[in-house]
């Protein structure tokens, strides 16, 4: 299953963690690391097309939406037509 932000389009990115002993000797990295976009299930109602749509967003997604208001911003991300 694909987690991906319905509004911002972001995904999951690589991190690798090293410690300080690790970046002073070169010896023993640690491994990467995938971390994801903080992911929430919401349904919104949209007030323009008089219907509720269930999308997963990211926390950021959601303020985008409370700035911008849903209509445009589910537009603008090509949710609606």
């Amino acid at each position: 299953m694909v987690r991906i932000c319905a509004i911002t389009k972001k995904g999951s990115i690589m991190g690798g963690g090293y410690s300080n002993r690790t970046r002073a000797t070169k010896f023993n990295p640690t491994g990467m690391v995938r971390k994801y976009p903080n992911l929430q299930k919401k349904k919104v109602f949209v007030p323009e097309l008089n219907k509720s749509i269930n999308i997963k967003v990211s926390a950021r997604g959601m303020r985008t939406i409370k700035k911008n208001g849903i209509y445009k911003t589910l537009l603008k991300a090509g949710l609606v037509k």
